[in-house]
This record gives C-alpha cells, sequence and structure tokens, in this order.
C-alpha cells in the first residue's frame, strides 16, 4: 500500500516506472506530477542504476541486490530499509537519511553520503572505497569490516560508532569530531586525522603507522598495542591518553601536550620533537624503549629524549 491509499504491485516495472516518471515530473514541477512515496515497498534485484530518485521515499524497503549504481538519491528517506548486497557505486546520498538502515556488505564505492544523517545504521563489511561522508552525521552505526580506503570523512560528527577491523588506510578524517567510537583491530595507516577531535575513542591494537594526527585532540582515547611508526603527533593534546605497549618509533612529538600520558612499555626509539619536561609530564616505566634506545623509566638530565642520545 502506497501514499494515497491506492494499492500498487511495485514489483512489476509497469507500476514501478509510472510511479517513477510521476515522481520526475514532480522534481522538475511539472503538472500532474507526484512525490513518490515507496514506504515499504519490496525492490529486490530492482535494476534503478543512474535513476533520477532526489527526496523520495523509501522507508522499510527492501532494497536487497538492488542495483542503484549512479543514482540520484540526494535528500532520499532510507530510514529502515534494507540494502544488503545492493549496488550502489558512484550514487549520490547528499543529505539522504539512513536511520536503522541495513546497508552490510553493500558497494558503496565513490558514493556520495556528504550531509547524511546514519543514525543507528549498519554498514558492516560495506565497501565505501573512496566515498565521501563529509560533514555526515554519524550516530551509534557499526562499521566494522567495512572498506573505507581512501574515504573522506572531513568535518564529519560521529558519536558512538563502531570501526573495529575496518580498513580506513589513506582515509581523511581532517577536522573530525569522534566521541566515543570504538576502532579496536581496524587498519588505518596514513589517515589523516589532522585536527580531528577523538576523545575517549578505543584504538587498541590498530595500525596506524604514519598516519597524520597533527594538532589532533587525542584526551583520554586509548592506543594501547596500536602501531604508530612514523605518526606525525606535533602540537596535539595526549593528556591522560593511554599509550601502553604502542610502538611510536621514529614519531614526531613537538609541542604536543602530554601530562599524564601513559607511556609505559611503549617504543618511543627515534621518537623526535620530545622534551624533558613532555616526558617526566609522562607516566614512563622500566619497560619503556626511550628515543635514544635506552630502557626508562625517564629520569630528567639524562639526555634520553634525544634520538641515539647518550
Amino acid at each position: 500500500m502506497l501514499a494515497g491509499g491506492d494499492p500498487i504491485d511495485i514489483r512489476a516495472k509497469q507500476g514501478l516506472q509510472v510511479r517513477l516518471e510521476s515522481h520526475a515530473a514532480w522534481l522538475e514541477g511539472r503538472a500532474g506530477g507526484v512525490r513518490a512515496d515507496l514506504t515499504g515497498a519490496v525492490l529486490n534485484d530492482a535494476h534503478l542504476a543512474r535513476t533520477d530518485l532526489r527526496r523520495i521515499s523509501l522507508r522499510s524497503a527492501s532494497l536487497i541486490e538492488a542495483d542503484l549504481t549512479g543514482a540520484e538519491l540526494g535528500g532520499a528517506i532510507l530510514d529502515g530499509a534494507d540494502l544488503r548486497h545492493a549496488r550502489a557505486g558512484a550514487a549520490d546520498l547528499t543529505g539522504a537519511s539512513l536511520a536503522n538502515a541495513n546497508v552490510a556488505h553493500c558497494s558503496l564505492e565513490n558514493a556520495n553520503l556528504s550531509e547524511a544523517v546514519l543514525r543507528e545504521a549498519v554498514f558492516r563489511c560495506a565497501d565505501l572505497r573512496r566515498a565521501r561522508l563529509i560533514e555526515a552525521h554519524i550516530d551509534r552505526c557499526d562499521f566494522s569490516k567495512a572498506l573505507l580506503g581512501a574515504a573522506a570523512l572531513q568535518h564529519s560528527r560521529v558519536h558512538e560508532t563502531l570501526f573495529s577491523d575496518a580498513n580506513l588506510e589513506d582515509a581523511v578524517l581532517y577536522r573530525a569530531h569522534m566521541v566515543g567510537c570504538r576502532f579496536v583491530g581496524a587498519t588505518a595507516s596514513r589517515a589523516n586525522f589532522s585536527y580531528a577531535r577523538l576523545q575517549n575513542c578505543d584504538f587498541r591494537g590498530v595500525q596506524l603507522s604514519w598516519a597524520k594526527l597533527l594538532k589532533a585532540d587525542l584526551r583520554q582515547s586509548g592506543f594501547s598495542g596500536s602501531l604508530m611508526a612514523g605518526c606525525d603527533l606535533r602540537e596535539s593534546r595526549l593528556e591522560g591518553a593511554d599509550f601502553n605497549a604502542a610502538l611510536l618509533t621514529d614519531a614526531l612529538f613537538a609541542d604536543a601536550s602530554m601530562f599524564a600520558a601513559d607511556l609505559r612499555a611503549a617504543n618511543l626509539r627515534g621518537a623526535r620533537g620530545l622534551t624533558a619536561t613532555q616526558l617526566s609530564q609522562a607516566r614512563t616505566d622500566n619497560e619503556t624503549t626511550l628515543p635514544n634506545g635506552r630502557k626508562g623509566p625517564f629520569l630528567k638530565g639524562s639526555g634520553a629524549e634525544r634520538p641515539g642520545g647518550r
């Protein structure tokens, strides 16, 4: 049953085509056009590639294995929709709403989800490589095991979302604001978190080698056991951050704020930009490898803050 109370078999190509033609007329402001409301429609395996579906309502619709490649879905309402295994590469979902949607295993490579509202949506194992989620609002979503390589999440606001075991290599999260997110086991080599606020986030065991965290706010976040060789942490806020047993070889720390940062058992060999004051404010122990290669704890006046120093 669709808007207006008239029953229609959406699976029938003719019925769907009529609705989409009327929707196109509505978008163009032509007489007789009606905005399509396909709430609860069954569109499994539907061929909608490059179709103009802007501002359409697909609440609770079933789009399992549908072809939405290059479709225009800007401002569409997909709350509660089932998009499992759908193909939506290069689709435009700018400003779309996907609250409670199931997007698991969906292909969204090169898709545009900028300014989209993603609330309690499941993107588990979805392919979002090179997707754009700029200024997206992401709340309590599940991106575990998702592919987000080279994805753009600049200025996004992300709250209590799972990225466990996801691939974020080369992703751009410049000025992203992330609170209470979980990245355990993720891969984020060369990702750019510069100027990001990553507060109370869990990065345990994450591959972050050569990631950029310039001027990032990492207060109270956990990086224990993470691989952070060559990371750029200059001017970052690390107060209370947990780097226990983290690999921080050749990392950059110039002007980072490190009060109560936990560096116990961390490997800082070759780290640059650290001062005696910074290391004195942080927590080190006899398992900490200091920048000069010697074991800690750090003693002021020892010169151990200098790579290769004696």
